[in-house]
């Protein structure tokens, strides 16, 4: 009689569920599993739009949940849920307030967080309720829905037993809408296309650059200041080839080390050489083709962690090791070195910091410069820029086409006599001076193939403005030199004998990064009508030692 009951209840509430897929969806190709689309209710009365994929059966089940802002509806995407509830969980994938069709204004990552609507956690005991759920929730998903589990498991809905993060982040400043203090205006009108009212995305880049620093506006939603209100196991996936790596870095050394008593010591790292994404953790990389071991088989994984937590499977999966990263090493060259997984306790990795200097002539070399006031000038102008020809990161592919441009600056190693290996974050010491107030400066990482391939690793640019940090802007006197120093990025790289490391420094990269008009003034979603050509200084002297610092592991 219970069991009769209880699979009436599930077929009551699947029933009353509005069912409002598109007539232009073509109906799930999947056996097995039923997809249903339902508005789930938040605490002020607004409805989410949300897809939930049932396996057949009585249940209840488990329930997977993924928040995201862009649409739900690719075929790949309704297959991967799919595939996920076969293994009997419920999958729910849910747009955020105002995107897609959920109602509400579209204000961004603002209303899953931890102010008074906390759309996140209404989610997470909306799923934990329903008939079919076991009350065990986990939550999956990469970038936009890696930020968003971060900022749920601040939240702490009583429901949340764990997650499972791909590339993800932290702070909307710096790691989102201001990188390395510059804007990305053109990227963010962009998003009008996954706002259901698309002025409401305009309205909200007005208010993001009402605050161009960063201050309590962007400390609100800062999920890195919440460490201690973490409090669930999560395994975390980084990749090498992603600006991202950072956030996917920090989010595990901040929940083993300050999480809650449920995240500390129950965390995973996994790092490897890929780019941004999720369904994109393979060997081929860019232009590299790395060896097989490089191939992530990311379902099974996320199943292995989402069983042992949410269904008590015991499968060793709590016993793995705490983080295992990818040595990258030379492709298509027979012995190299790395190109292996390594696994250790923690992270970072103990290493030997070590400078790089900026050197005349454009050399890179473990030695101080000796020529007393050496310098390389190099011209940024906001309409005429050099060219990075990329929206998304262009790592693991030639660099050559960049570097050849006539104000983009190159410093080489010699020939390595042996290899070298770089396990941890490279950071950036610039000595500069510049005829402007205002203007950014990009370092880039390549590894240089005895055939002249330049294989860009890492880069990252840092407004002038923001050198003292990103609270306060700070405007230089022209010729007067300034130190700017930044974090490039993380990797592991082991660089091949007979192979050269190459730092390049450039004042623009357009349309990948967007240009500085270089005045000083704040900067406009449009681009201003008033602009300055910026003739910077690269300083490579004894007192004015440009260089990069970097862990090199003995």
């Amino acid at each position: 009689m219970h069991k009769l009951a209880s699979a009436c209840l599930l077929l009551a509430a699947l029933l009353l569920s509005p069912s409002l897929l598109s007539a232009a969806d073509p109906p799930l190709d999947y056996e097995g599993v039923t997809e249903k689309h339902v508005m789930i209710p938040m605490r002020d009365g607004v409805k989410l739009s949300a897809y939930l994929y049932i396996p057949d059966g009585k249940g209840p089940w488990p329930v997977l949940m993924e928040q995201r802002y862009a649409s739900l509806r690719s075929k790949g995407g309704r297959l991967s849920f799919a595939e996920m509830a076969s293994h009997g969980y419920v999958v729910c994938g849910v747009n955020f307030r105002g995107s897609q069709l959920s109602e509400g204004t579209w204000v961004g990552y603002r209303d899953l967080q931890w102010g008074e609507k906390r759309d996140g956690y209404d989610v997470v005991e909306w799923l934990a309720k329903q008939p079919w759920s076991t009350g065990k929730i986990g939550t999956f998903g990469s970038s936009q829905a890696g930020y968003a589990q971060n900022y749920l498991a601040v939240t702490q809905p009583p429901h949340l037993v764990c997650q499972f993060m791909i590339d993800t982040g932290l702070s909307l400043y710096d790691e989102g809408y201001f990188i390395g203090g510059a804007a990305k205006p053109n990227r963010f009108k962009g998003m009008d296309a996954v706002s259901r009212v698309p002025a409401h995305n305009r309205a909200l880049m007005k208010e993001w650059f009402s605050h161009p620093d960063y201050d309590d506006y962007w400390r609100a939603e800062d999920a890195s200041l919440h460490f201690d209100k973490m409090n669930v196991p999560c395994f975390t996936v980084g990749s090498w080839y992603d600006f991202m790596c950072v956030g996917s870095v920090q989010s595990f050394i901040g929940r083993e080390h300050k999480g809650g008593p449920n995240s500390r010591g129950q965390q995973k790292l996994y790092v490897g050489p890929w780019l941004h994404g999720r369904f994109n953790k393979v060997n081929k990389v860019g232009e590299m083709v790395y060896p097989e071991n490089a191939n992530f088989d990311m379902m099974t994984e996320m199943i292995r962690w989402f069983d042992h937590y949410l269904k008590g499977v015991d499968n060793g999966i709590e016993k793995d090791p705490n983080v295992r990263y990818y040595a990258m090493g030379a492709v298509g060259e027979p012995g190299a070195p790395g190109n292996v997984w390594r696994a250790v306790d923690d992270w970072p990795i103990k290493t030997v910091e070590t400078p790089y200097y900026l050197q005349p002539e454009g050399k890179l070399a473990t030695t101080k410069p000796t020529d007393g006031d050496a310098f390389t000038q190099i011209i940024a102008d906001p309409l005429n820029p050099d060219k990075i020809e990329a929206r998304g990161f262009p790592g693991a592919r030639d660099a050559r086409k960049v570097e050849e441009q006539e104000n983009v600056l190159t410093f080489t190693t010699d020939p390595l006599t042996e290899p070298v290996e770089w396990t941890g974050n490279v950071k950036a010491e610039l000595l500069v001076s510049s005829s402007a107030k205002d203007t950014d400066f990009i370092v880039r990482v390549t590894d240089v193939y005895p055939d002249g391939r330049s294989i860009l690793i890492i880069d990252m640019i840092r407004r002038a403005r923001y050198r003292d940090g990103y609270e306060q802007q700070v405007f230089m006197e022209p010729g007067e030199v300034y130190k700017v120093p930044f974090n490039i990025g993380w990797l592991s790289q082991v660089f091949n004998k007979g192979h050269r490391i190459r730092v390049t420094v450039a004042s623009t990269g357009a349309p990948f990064y967007e240009p500085n008009p270089n005045t000083g003034e704040p900067i406009t979603i449009e681009f201003p009508e008033k602009v300055v050509v910026a003739k910077n200084k690269i300083h490579h002297s004894p007192q004015n030692a440009s260089r990069i610092l970097v862990p090199v592991k003995k």
